[in-house]
């Protein structure tokens, strides 16, 4: 055998190996595209909120892939109710800074940390609890108003979903 049919060969084996490969990658694709979200999940990703229409005092609930979402128009009163709680004596610290992105506006997840249920404290005449934020009728858990959790047995503050804001009357939340 000679060392041309040699080097010839292995020219075969690599270029067979590389358009097998190909036809692999090919064939494969289907099935890995079909992991991705549909159209009608990522239209559901993240939404827009205008906020022009939400008074001081007001709270709003609005639905973000299928959670509510409640967006509270804070007073300075209960910006500074939640910023005077000495975060060492919470269940699960956390400073009302952290929480927020403006003072103003407080965004969080409207399902109760404990089993999933929507607290009550957005609509007039709501019981609000103890702390004048949320209360949960189900089990009793209190939040107070920067949606942390002070009595009950959820375990942790109601959450805040990722959200930024586009221009002063708008937010983009997810």
């Amino acid at each position: 055998m000679s060392e041309e049919d040699v080097s010839r060969r292995d020219f075969l084996y690599v270029a067979s190996a590389g358009i097998g490969a190909v036809g692999a990658a090919f064939a494969a694709w289907p099935f890995i595209d079909q992991m991705n979200p549909s159209a009608d999940v990522l239209a559901l990703a993240s939404i827009e909120v205008d906020l022009s229409a939400i008074e001081e005092g007001q709270a709003v609930t609005v639905k973000w892939r299928g959670k509510p979402v409640f967006i509270r128009h804070r007073t300075a009163a209960e910006i500074a109710e939640s910023e005077a709680v000495p975060v060492a004596d919470l269940r699960d610290p956390q400073a009302d800074g952290d929480r927020v992105e403006d003072p103003k506006w407080l965004v969080m997840v409207g399902v109760c940390t404990h089993l999933g249920c929507v607290p009550k404290g957005n609509k007039p005449g709501d019981n609000k609890g103890e702390y004048g934020g949320w209360f949960c009728p189900c089990h009793g858990s209190h939040y107070d108003t920067a949606g942390r959790i002070r009595k009950g047995p959820a375990p942790t503050n109601l959450e805040v979903p990722e959200y930024a804001f586009l221009d002063n009357n708008r937010i983009k939340i997810g």
